[in-house]
Parts: C-alpha cells; sequence; structure tokens
C-alpha cells in the first residue's frame, strides 16, 4: 500500500498527464505491415520491430461495427501486443470504415468473401501454415460460419470470446422481445431501411447505456483513482475505443436482428441465410469458448449454448473471466485470465 505522500505525488503527475499531455494512455498501435486489402478489408502482419515471428499465424477477427484496436486498446492492456511480444506469429484483419452505400451488403459477404479471403492470405504469408482464428463478439459468430461452410479454408483452430448465440438468454433484450412480437417483427425494420443500417454514433451509445451505471459514476470513479496511473489509462482507451465505433450495414443488421434476434436461430444451431442453411455442425476444428462473468450483452449463458453445438469439432473448452464485454477482451484483468486461458489452447494446438 503506497504511503499517503506517495499516492498524492502518483495523482499530481496523473493530472499533469492529462491536463498537459492529452492524457496517460499509451494509445500508439501495435506496429504493423499491410499484407492484402480489398473491399471492407485490410489485412495485417504485427510486429515488434524485431526478428519476425516463424510460428503457426493467429490471426485477430473483431466483430461488425466495433474498431479493430479492440485487440490493441493501449499499450500495457493490448491483446495485439502480448500475443506479438509472446512471440506469436500474429494478423489482424480490419473491416474500415462502413459507408452507406456498403447499406446492401450481407452476413454472405463477410462469411464469403472477407473472412474467407483474410485467412487464405494469412495462410500464404505464413508459409502455407492453418490458421488459429481469435475473434470477439460477433467476429466469432462469422468465423464459426465460415469454418461451418468452408471446411476447406486453412483453419487450425478457432477462439470465440463473448461471443452470444442463445439471444433469449440475454436479459438486457428481453424487455423489447413482446413489442417486437406485437409488431410482427418490423419494430426496426423501418429504421435501419431508411437509415442504410445503424449508424456509427448510435452504435456507440447503445455501447455505452449498457454500462450505463459505470458511465454515472465515472467522475467519482476517477477521482477516487487519480493516483492510478493504470486505471486512469484503461478509461481513456476505453473512450476512445468508443468514440470510433462503426455503423452496421443495413442488410447485415437486418439479418443480425431477424435471423439471430428473432428467430434465435443460432442457439439451434442453423442459420438460414435466404434459404442457404448453414449448420454449426460443420465446425470441425479444435474450439476455445470464453464468456465474461460480468458481461450483460453476451452473458455467460447466451455464450456457453455454444458448447452444445460443435457437434464434430475435435475438442471444445470452455472458460470463464471476469469482466463485461469488452473487459473479458481486454480488460486489465484479462491478462492474467482470458489471454492466459487463449495462450494455453494456441499452445495445446502447436503441441
Amino acid at each position: 500500500m503506497a504511503t499517503p505522500p506517495a499516492r498524492l505525488a502518483a495523482a499530481a503527475s496523473n493530472v499533469v498527464g492529462k491536463v498537459l499531455h492529452g492524457g496517460v494512455a499509451d494509445l500508439r498501435p501495435v506496429p504493423r505491415v499491410l499484407i492484402d486489402q480489398g473491399p471492407n478489408r485490410s489485412v495485417y502482419r504485427l510486429t515488434n520491430g524485431k526478428d519476425p515471428a516463424s510460428g503457426p499465424p493467429v490471426l485477430l477477427v473483431p466483430p461488425l461495427a466495433a474498431p479493430a484496436l479492440c485487440f490493441d486498446l493501449r499499450r500495457g492492456c493490448s491483446l495485439a501486443e502480448h500475443l506479438v511480444d509472446g512471440g506469436r506469429n500474429t494478423y489482424l484483419v480490419d473491416y474500415g470504415n462502413v459507408a452507406f452505400s456498403d447499406r446492401r451488403l450481407g452476413i454472405e459477404h463477410w462469411i464469403d468473401e472477407v473472412l474467407p479471403r483474410a485467412i487464405r492470405k494469412v495462410s500464404e504469408d505464413a508459409g502455407g501454415r492453418p490458421v488459429h482464428v481469435v475473434a470477439w463478439c460477433l467476429g466469432g459468430i462469422f468465423s464459426l460460419l465460415t469454418a461451418a461452410d468452408q471446411p476447406e479454408l486453412p483453419i487450425e483452430s478457432i477462439a470465440t470470446i463473448a461471443s452470444p448465440f442463445d439471444f433469449t438468454a440475454i436479459p438486457l433484450i428481453a424487455p423489447f422481445r413482446p413489442l417486437v412480437d406485437l409488431t410482427g417483427g418490423h419494430l426496426l425494420t423501418p429504421i435501419y431501411r431508411v437509415l442504410g443500417g445503424a449508424p456509427s454514433y448510435l452504435v456507440s451509445r447503445v455501447f455505452r447505456a449498457t454500462g450505463i451505471s459505470k458511465e454515472i459514476t465515472k467522475p467519482l470513479a476517477i477521482l477516487k483513482n487519480l493516483d492510478d496511473r493504470d486505471y486512469l489509462a484503461q478509461i481513456e482507451a476505453v473512450d476512445h475505443f468508443m468514440d470510433n465505433m462503426i455503423a452496421y450495414p443495413g442488410r447485415t443488421f437486418g439479418q443480425i436482428y431477424h435471423r439471430f434476434f428473432r428467430a434465435n436461430d443460432l442457439a439451434e444451431g442453423t442459420v438460414d441465410l435466404n434459404g442457404r442453411i448453414i449448420a454449426l455442425s460443420g465446425v470441425k476444428v479444435p474450439t476455445l469458448i470464453i464468456a465474461g462473468q460480468n458481461d450483460t450483452i453476451a452473458p455467460r449463458a447466451a455464450v456457453e449454448r455454444l458448447t452444445d453445438l460443435l457437434d464434430n469439432s475435435p475438442s471444445v473448452t470452455f472458460e470463464t473471466a471476469p469482466g463485461g464485454h469488452l473487459g473479458v477482451l481486454t480488460g486489465r484483468k484479462a491478462r492474467g485470465t482470458t489471454w492466459r486461458y487463449l495462450d494455453c489452447f494456441l499452445d495445446e494446438q502447436a503441441a
């Protein structure tokens, strides 16, 4: 426990950092090299500026709407930095900004074009080695649908973090179901069609609303922890993340709303995309599933449902870790929980 004078000095230093230097968080991204680019797809090889890694490739797959910096939140609390510093051959796919002109893009675009091309390019760049996919939230859903639909892709394993597969198990959206049923599912349809999707500013506000209690108490928490530089840096990094949310394309948002939320297709292990049925039983690679213990967007029950759907996966490992939806991926406690589970899983696949 630091002495009061030491805490006071630390607090003063942090105030100077925030006021005079714009903050205390180190938001520099991990160095990267662009290896492939296409519509809604930029694929990077991440580096530490030293000798290039040569091990099995690991591809980080973000969800839609959230920026790819979810994997690279800040120095000292970045999953990308952790993997690179651990000597892993790490890659990242970034979807870039989603424009109104992208409104006709559906789920098919991501699982037929974006992810397969990124996976093949990463494998090629890594000397033809199969790829370990690490995905967060909707990125995990899309990664599993891609693997199930195209088993010939060079995928070695998949790790999903905070990816919900039973939307009836999400208390946050339960109050809206009666209204959705009453309107025949057309509650949101006119809105997202007019807007061309879910705009980034709306996505950011909804994401913040899921942690409204923390938003309300944040000023007090900052004052209470003014001497804790790591705590303050994390808050700054999360705010930076929230400020960079991306829009959902209209058709993709519509499919998520009707197929995942209304029909709850994923809970039964299949998705119907205009008559095209994709079954999760088609996933034939080892899978790691991690749920956040305090996640209101993808609570444990919604995530754990996946363990019953991967009938043909050679191994399915389920873990829980502290944190909310973002925190379980890249919160301060994730460094000793989620990242450790991921390291063990990747090491097991390489053994």
